[in-house]
């Protein structure tokens, strides 16, 4: 069986759950099947069953009225490159609204299953219009063709799969839930550096989060309950959507003397260290679809605080692997921090817990597994 991948994301270029995804499931896959990567951007690798190709405009596209239509213009162009390669799997599968286009020309072009997995849903993030301006309505035009037009489509939490059906002209049949997973050899409790520790003045005790400044991931509530959490507060967030809202989040940082911004990615080896050594993990996100930086703190043996929104829900498990909270509450998010750093033991036991959960439900072999039986069906 060969399965062709069109992703935006693909190492080095990731900047998000989606990109992670497609790297260990590429991964995984390939030691069962052939796996052609087309991605946006210049990588390319031939080694054994993965085979890995980036594409891009050259020169890009820019639109010099309307700026904002550049990413747009260039998803586009760039699905459009990739097709101009013949596609001779007996699969082709998509993830994001970015490669979806390509998904569905592909499967009409080429006469090839099509299959769309969704990270995250355009009607579900309104606050994209301040990145994209009027673009947004196409990039969710897109997503719509794409998912409706989809042989299967694969949700990544079960609360994804109902908000697919609920937005979308999509027959609940073809909507298979298969979560994200976790490198369990990677991802395993180590402790912080001294080097790490005095390069960036992290505390001997800490809580952490780590994502993109984006509305969808909720920061600010963080940053204002760190006021009434009496240990130091680390964040490490860089790609932001957009600088408006970057620059919203470092004035309201300005003046916390418990807040440390890392403002870049360290890379997944370094992060294992800074999750391992923090007492707690806290993800304050409005909108997560399922959320694999809940996955990365539990691996690391951390507890988690965590908003009860998608499938975030389906992750953390309240009082056993961490605390849930309703979205965008600070004071809920200070008093869960507080609770669990007034009982460290019980912090411990849910940190142990939730490494056993995602021992047992979340290894990426399990998540290819499950691939690929979903493709196997797809072809009978």
């Amino acid at each position: 069986m060969k399965v062709t991948f069109i992703t935006k994301e693909y190492p080095p270029n990731v900047y998000g759950g989606a990109g992670v995804h497609i790297r260990e499931l590429a991964r995984c896959l390939a030691e069962m099947m052939e796996v052609d990567v087309r991605c946006f951007g210049d990588q390319h690798l031939d080694r054994g069953n993965l085979r890995v190709t980036g594409y891009q405009p050259e020169p890009k596209l820019h639109c010099p009225d309307q700026p904002k239509f550049d990413s747009l213009f260039n998803t586009i162009f760039t699905d459009l490159l990739i097709l101009m390669n013949r596609i001779d799997a007996d699969v082709v599968h998509t993830h994001t609204w970015y490669a979806h286009l390509a998904g569905f020309l592909a499967s009409r072009l080429y006469q090839v299953p099509y299959v769309a997995t969704s990270h995250s849903l355009e009607p579900l993030r309104p606050w994209k219009v301040d990145q994209l301006a009027e673009g947004y309505y196409v990039s969710a035009w897109i997503e719509k063709v794409g998912l409706e037009n989809a042989d299967r489509v694969v949700a990544v939490s079960h609360m994804m799969k109902e908000d697919i059906i609920n937005n979308f002209k999509v027959d609940p049949d073809r909507v298979v839930v298969i979560h994200n997973g976790i490198d369990l050899k990677r991802w395993n409790r180590r402790p912080l550096s001294p080097e790490l520790r005095d390069r960036y003045g992290i505390a001997e005790d800490y809580i952490l989060f780590v994502g993109r400044p984006t509305a969808q991931k909720g920061m600010e509530y963080l940053i204002d309950a760190a006021d009434d959490i009496p240990v130091q507060v680390v964040f490490e967030a860089v790609g932001a959507d957009t600088k408006d809202y970057e620059d919203r989040m470092m004035e309201k940082v300005k003046g916390k003397k418990n807040i440390v911004w890392i403002h870049e990615n360290l890379g997944d080896e370094k992060n294992v260290e800074l999750y391992s050594s923090a007492r707690i993990f806290v993800c304050p996100s409005v909108y997560e679809p399922f959320g694999i930086i809940n996955l990365e703190a539990m691996a690391c043996d951390t507890p988690v605080v965590a908003s009860a929104v998608g499938g975030i829900k389906e992750v953390v498990i309240p009082d056993e692997t961490g605390i849930l909270v309703d979205p965008g509450s600070s004071e809920q998010i200070a008093a869960a921090v507080d609770k669990l750093l007034d009982n460290p033991e019980m912090a411990v036991t849910m940190g142990k817990n939730g490494r056993r959960r995602v021992e047992k439900y979340f290894s990426w072999e399990r998540i290819a597994d499950q691939t690929r039986e979903m493709y196997e069906s797809l072809l009978k």
